[in-house]
Protein backbone atom coordinates (compact mmCIF):
# COMPACT_ATOMS: atom_id res chain seq x y z
CA UNK A 1 0.00 0.00 0.00
CA UNK A 2 2.63 2.48 1.10
CA UNK A 3 5.44 2.30 -1.85
CA UNK A 4 7.55 5.52 -0.74
CA UNK A 5 7.94 8.54 0.50
CA UNK A 6 7.44 11.09 -2.09
CA UNK A 7 6.85 14.85 -0.36
CA UNK A 8 7.18 16.11 2.70
CA UNK A 9 5.50 19.63 3.41
CA UNK A 10 6.09 22.22 5.82
CA UNK A 11 4.19 25.14 6.31
CA UNK A 12 5.71 28.89 6.68
CA UNK A 13 3.77 32.38 6.85
CA UNK A 14 7.47 34.42 5.86
CA UNK A 15 8.24 32.49 2.33
CA UNK A 16 11.37 34.74 1.62
CA UNK A 17 13.08 33.62 5.30
CA UNK A 18 12.28 30.30 4.64
CA UNK A 19 13.53 29.93 1.20
CA UNK A 20 16.70 31.66 2.71
CA UNK A 21 16.81 29.38 5.00
CA UNK A 22 16.40 25.94 3.29
CA UNK A 23 18.74 27.18 0.52
CA UNK A 24 21.60 27.76 3.28
CA UNK A 25 20.57 23.97 4.76
CA UNK A 26 20.13 21.97 1.13
CA UNK A 27 23.12 24.34 -0.76
CA UNK A 28 20.54 24.51 -3.54
CA UNK A 29 17.68 26.90 -4.10
CA UNK A 30 14.20 25.49 -5.16
CA UNK A 31 13.54 23.66 -8.38
CA UNK A 32 10.06 24.88 -8.02
CA UNK A 33 9.40 28.26 -6.31
CA UNK A 34 5.77 29.83 -6.64
CA UNK A 35 3.93 32.23 -4.41
CA UNK A 36 2.13 29.38 -2.95
CA UNK A 37 4.70 26.59 -3.11
CA UNK A 38 8.41 25.72 -3.44
CA UNK A 39 10.19 22.73 -3.54
CA UNK A 40 13.96 21.45 -3.56
CA UNK A 41 15.19 17.79 -4.37
CA UNK A 42 17.57 16.22 -1.88
CA UNK A 43 19.25 13.30 -0.79
CA UNK A 44 20.05 10.38 -2.21
CA UNK A 45 16.69 9.39 -3.90
CA UNK A 46 16.11 13.59 -4.67
CA UNK A 47 13.05 13.01 -2.48
CA UNK A 48 10.97 15.95 -2.45
CA UNK A 49 11.08 19.09 0.35
CA UNK A 50 8.08 21.66 -0.22
CA UNK A 51 6.86 24.48 1.50
CA UNK A 52 3.51 25.38 1.56
CA UNK A 53 2.83 29.17 2.06
CA UNK A 54 0.49 29.51 5.00
CA UNK A 55 -1.82 31.33 3.36
CA UNK A 56 -2.41 28.78 0.92
CA UNK A 57 -2.97 26.17 2.97
CA UNK A 58 -6.44 24.55 4.09
CA UNK A 59 -8.32 25.80 7.05
CA UNK A 60 -7.02 23.10 9.29
CA UNK A 61 -3.16 23.92 8.51
CA UNK A 62 -3.82 27.91 8.56
CA UNK A 63 -3.30 27.81 11.93
CA UNK A 64 0.01 27.84 11.24
CA UNK A 65 0.11 31.53 10.15
CA UNK A 66 -1.04 32.04 13.51
CA UNK A 67 2.23 33.79 15.49
CA UNK A 68 1.30 31.94 18.54
CA UNK A 69 2.12 28.87 17.12
CA UNK A 70 5.37 29.58 15.69
CA UNK A 71 7.70 26.95 17.36
CA UNK A 72 5.63 24.48 18.89
CA UNK A 73 5.52 21.36 16.98
CA UNK A 74 2.79 20.23 14.89
CA UNK A 75 1.64 17.14 13.03
CA UNK A 76 3.92 14.18 12.09
CA UNK A 77 7.77 13.86 12.18
CA UNK A 78 9.31 12.38 9.14
CA UNK A 79 12.85 11.77 10.00
CA UNK A 80 15.78 12.17 7.13
CA UNK A 81 18.94 9.93 7.15
CA UNK A 82 22.38 11.96 7.96
CA UNK A 83 25.54 10.92 8.85
CA UNK A 84 26.23 13.05 11.88
CA UNK A 85 22.85 13.59 14.11
CA UNK A 86 24.66 15.50 16.96
CA UNK A 87 26.52 17.97 14.08
CA UNK A 88 23.63 18.08 12.22
CA UNK A 89 21.76 19.00 14.99
CA UNK A 90 23.89 21.66 15.81
CA UNK A 91 24.30 23.44 12.92
CA UNK A 92 20.31 23.24 12.74
CA UNK A 93 20.51 24.98 16.04
CA UNK A 94 23.51 27.45 14.60
CA UNK A 95 20.58 28.42 12.05
CA UNK A 96 17.75 29.40 14.33
CA UNK A 97 15.96 26.09 14.70
CA UNK A 98 15.46 24.83 18.36
CA UNK A 99 16.36 21.44 19.57
CA UNK A 100 12.86 19.55 20.37
CA UNK A 101 14.17 16.39 21.07
CA UNK A 102 18.12 15.81 21.96
CA UNK A 103 20.29 13.09 20.22
CA UNK A 104 19.13 9.47 21.22
CA UNK A 105 20.85 6.21 20.59
CA UNK A 106 17.78 4.04 19.76
CA UNK A 107 20.31 0.76 19.54
CA UNK A 108 21.83 -1.38 17.24
CA UNK A 109 23.44 1.52 15.08
CA UNK A 110 20.15 3.97 14.93
CA UNK A 111 20.43 7.66 16.17
CA UNK A 112 17.35 10.35 16.22
CA UNK A 113 16.84 13.81 17.15
CA UNK A 114 14.94 16.99 16.05
CA UNK A 115 14.62 20.16 15.60
CA UNK A 116 11.66 22.74 14.94
CA UNK A 117 13.04 25.06 12.35
CA UNK A 118 11.89 29.32 12.63
CA UNK A 119 8.15 28.18 11.86
CA UNK A 120 7.38 25.26 13.75
CA UNK A 121 8.06 22.33 11.70
CA UNK A 122 9.64 19.27 13.26
CA UNK A 123 12.15 18.23 11.26
CA UNK A 124 13.32 14.64 12.39
CA UNK A 125 17.33 13.48 12.05
CA UNK A 126 18.41 9.87 12.10
CA UNK A 127 21.17 7.91 11.46
CA UNK A 128 19.84 4.86 10.13
CA UNK A 129 22.03 1.85 8.90
CA UNK A 130 18.87 0.30 7.55
CA UNK A 131 19.01 3.10 5.40
CA UNK A 132 22.67 2.86 4.45
CA UNK A 133 22.45 -0.81 3.92
CA UNK A 134 19.76 -0.26 0.83
CA UNK A 135 21.19 2.27 -0.44
CA UNK A 136 24.44 -0.06 -0.94
CA UNK A 137 22.66 -2.55 -2.07
CA UNK A 138 21.28 -0.51 -5.05
CA UNK A 139 24.43 0.77 -5.89
CA UNK A 140 25.55 -2.83 -6.25
CA UNK A 141 23.08 -3.67 -8.53
CA UNK A 142 23.62 -1.18 -10.89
Amino acid sequence: MLRGLTTVTFYSPDFEATRRWYTELFGIAPYLDTPAYMEWRIGDYQHEFGVVHSTYAGSDLARTADPDTIGRPAGAVVFWHVDDVPATLERLVAMGAKEHDSPRDRGTGFITASAIDPWGNVLGLMYNPHYLEILDSLKAES
